[in-house]
């Protein structure tokens, strides 16, 4: 019984590492690569070129084989997390990220909205928000900013117009 308490404390002692790695891996890959998702519709569009596109297309990839990949390997965490989590926080429904009397074609409507302003402003800036970062770390004041006010936009959200959103949209798209 120790041997699987000790493994599963070795195992949470080694995920911060792990995770500050893999953000170490990604980091230096998108700063090498210039990896931007919106630089790479914006060139295959305009200019016919398709480095950037193939490397999207390449993350979407590698995202499905991981998937599918950690689903076999721990499948009770893939097929269980949402409904354990709504069960006991309150926080996550059986939808992931929908909210409870909250139809699903709302989201779908809402993220439409998101996707087309979210492409609006990284063509004026040139580059997603990944991209931003990468330019704001290697000096570009103009990415740094952009980032910075990325992160208290969020932080704004959640402290205060989360619940308004969420009352909002009990009161429009109620089931």
């Amino acid at each position: 019984m120790a041997t699987g308490l000790l493994a599963a404390d070795v195992a949470l002692a080694i995920i911060p590492y792990a995770t500050l790695g893999l953000g170490f891996l990604v980091g230096y890959l998108a700063q090498r690569s210039g990896f931007c998702s919106i630089g790479g519709f914006r060139d295959l569009l305009l200019f016919k070129q398709t480095r950037l596109f193939f490397g999207y297309m390449a993350l979407i990839a590698s995202a499905f084989v991981s998937y599918w990949i950690f689903s076999m390997i721990l499948p009770a965490a893939f097929n269980n997390f949402y409904w354990a989590a709504s069960q006991t926080t309150n926080v996550f429904t059986p939808i992931p990220g929908s909210i409870p009397g909250v139809k699903v074609s709302a989201w779908i409507f809402l993220a439409i909205i998101g996707g087309f302003g979210m492409g609006f402003i990284g063509v004026l800036l040139g580059g997603c928000p990944l991209r931003q970062c990468v330019m704001g770390s290697e000096g570009n004041l103009k990415s740094l900013f952009f980032f910075l006010g990325l992160c208290v936009g969020a932080v704004i959200y959640h402290a205060f117009l989360l619940n308004i959103v969420k009352t909002w949209l009990n009161a429009i798209f109620l089931v």
